[in-house]
């Protein structure tokens, strides 16, 4: 009787409960998941198995994730991290014009910080540059420092006087506005003029101005060649007079005399400063040689009256005379003689002319086309210098050092930057018109060249100094790492098909195995091919974000 009666009670149960549909047929629990990857954190732990499942744009879940996607990506093999943040990027006037940064999504890049030389426009119209970004659409997320020569120029042009006191105080101004506009810092470039007309005392007073908002102090050093340690000291001691963070861009010691040298001493400056408190740290690229303009061959003072005054001096015969004789005197107080450094005209290489007549001698050495024309090969690059304008003739100079390369590359507090910007049309040159090989290549060739080729890095290493540690160092506290709850910027690489491709004869070459990238939850690479999504965000800094929230 009482199994009958069960019997009956359990067929009552069945009759009212709902019919369970197939799992196949159930709605999807979410967006995209990752099956079956190595995931790689990004704060340096080992890789785990586990599924990665990802909802309205952030990281849902992590681990044996059960529900289904909208779409389902097989990672088998592959490696899952957070996607790599370029510190040193030139994208600030491109994406304005294309969103899509191709050559930068290509190579696993998701977040870009640009600024070396400040916003493409004045600080009174950051905040309408942020929207009009955003109303196009871009493809990265992209932050962006204000330069303290901008400001400096917006108020007293491209001279060498210093700033009066009431000049000074419209220059802070300007930082001021661009801080709560939303920039991350300020940024310097002092190798160049104007730049390097401002002293140290004026930088302090101008970087103080962004301290109230968390502001970085981001440089090009003024010497990274022979002053590569006096460099280094300013650098320090600006940012700890004005209560700043301190970035050193794209640390190198470009000085052929002392290869092997003088990076040590280098690293042992900045450690010593993180040692009694000062939080310096520095980005940068995968490659011995430097790209630049044409122009930082000629000495400081041709430029102490403004481009106008300059272009005069370099057209004068006697003016010439005597940058000759400077250039053969090697370095001097203010000036970073870079074809010295380098160790002459021979490993300086024409790279963009922007003009047809020096177009059939592009990537051979100042010295080689010199012989060729039978002329002096400083006439020849200060000839095809002023032939380019308005447009800036680059070179590569050849002044870095393998060994110096993998020291700083080893320091925990070294990130990684291209200082290369995203091409107006993939498959071309970058918006600076220089064909260098890290516009294509420079976040790949960090794991192919330096885990892969020769073990300078592990690969947990090199996946934090591209995620983990520039988000910490920039504050992106919703970014870097793959935990529940951030946002789903990520990328998928097959280690042993990734390779760098690009290189100085060849600059536009895309890497291989990086198969998908999303950025905010969004797929930019899917299967190897750039999408047509815009997913990007502008990251902007602690006084726009407090403003934001009120």
């Amino acid at each position: 009787m009482r199994t009958a009666l069960l019997s009956a009670l359990a067929a009552a149960s069945l009759a009212v409960s709902p019919v369970s549909a197939p799992a196949s047929a159930q709605a999807p629990s979410y967006d995209i998941v990752i099956r079956n990857g190595r995931v790689m954190d990004g704060a340096g732990n080992p890789w785990v198995h586990a599924d990665v499942a990802i909802k309205d744009g952030r990281i849902a879940s992590i681990g044996k994730v059960s529900g289904k996607g909208k779409r389902e990506i097989d990672a088998a093999g592959r490696y899952v991290t957070p996607g790599w943040i370029d510190m040193m990027d030139q994208s600030g006037a491109v994406l304005r014009q294309n969103g899509g940064a191709e050559n930068k999504l290509l190579m696993g890049v998701t977040t870009v910080i640009a600024g070396e030389g400040g916003t493409p426009v004045p600080a009174a119209d950051i905040t309408a540059y942020f929207k009009e970004l955003e109303t196009k659409g871009i493809a990265v997320n992209f932050g962006t420092y204000y330069s303290a020569t901008q400001a400096r120029e917006e108020v007293i042009g491209d001279k060498a006087a210093p700033p009066t006191p009431a000049e000074l105080e419209a220059i802070r101004a300007k930082v001021r506005t661009a801080m709560n506009a939303g920039t991350l810092g300020l940024a310097t470039a002092l190798i160049y003029p104007p730049g390097s007309f401002q002293t140290t005392d004026e930088l302090v007073e101008i970087v103080k101005a962004s301290a109230p908002c968390q502001g970085i102090y981001a440089t090009h050093m003024r010497d990274e060649s022979a002053g590569l340690l006096d460099g280094i000291k300013e650098a320090i001691a600006i940012g700890e007079r004005a209560g700043v963070k301190v970035e050193i861009f794209h640390l190198k010691a470009a000085y052929a005399p002392r290869f092997g040298q003088m990076m040590p001493e280098a690293v042992k400056l900045i450690a010593e400063a993180r040692a009694r408190g000062v939080d310096v740290a520095a980005d940068m690229y995968m490659y011995p040689f430097a790209g630049t303009g044409l122009e930082i061959t000629a000495p400081t003072w041709v430029y102490e009256n403004g481009l106008d005054a300059a272009v005069a001096l370099l057209k004068d015969p006697a003016a010439r005379e005597r940058m000759k004789k400077d250039l053969a005197a090697g370095p001097q107080p203010g000036w970073t003689n870079m074809v010295y450094s380098a160790g002459g005209w021979d490993r300086v290489v024409l790279a963009n002319p922007h003009n047809p007549k020096w177009e059939k001698y592009r990537f051979q050495s100042i010295a080689a086309i010199a012989k060729d024309v039978g002329r002096d090969p400083a006439d020849v690059a200060w000839d095809i210098m002023l032939e380019a304008l308005p447009k800036r003739a680059v070179a590569l100079y050849f002044m870095m050092d393998e060994r110096d390369i993998e020291t700083a590359l080893k320091q925990p507090w070294v990130s990684i930057g291209s200082d290369a910007g995203a091409a107006p049309v993939y498959g071309k040159i970058d918006g600076l018109g220089l064909p260098h090989p890290r516009a294509y290549g420079n976040a790949a060739r960090t794991i192919a060249e330096y885990v892969k080729r020769r073990p300078v890095l592990t690969l947990e290493d090199a996946v934090r100094k591209m995620t983990s540690w520039p988000a910490a160092r920039m504050g992106l506290d919703d970014r870097g790492v793959l935990r529940e709850g951030l946002r789903a910027d990520i990328t998928i690489f097959d280690y042993d098909r990734l390779d760098d491709r690009a290189s100085f004869a060849e600059p536009t070459i895309s890497p291989v195995g990086i198969d998908y990238v999303l950025v905010n939850g969004q797929l930019v690479v899917d299967g190897g091919k750039v999408t047509a999504a815009r997913p990007g965000m502008v990251l902007k800094g602690a006084c726009a974000a407090l403003a934001s929230a009120s």
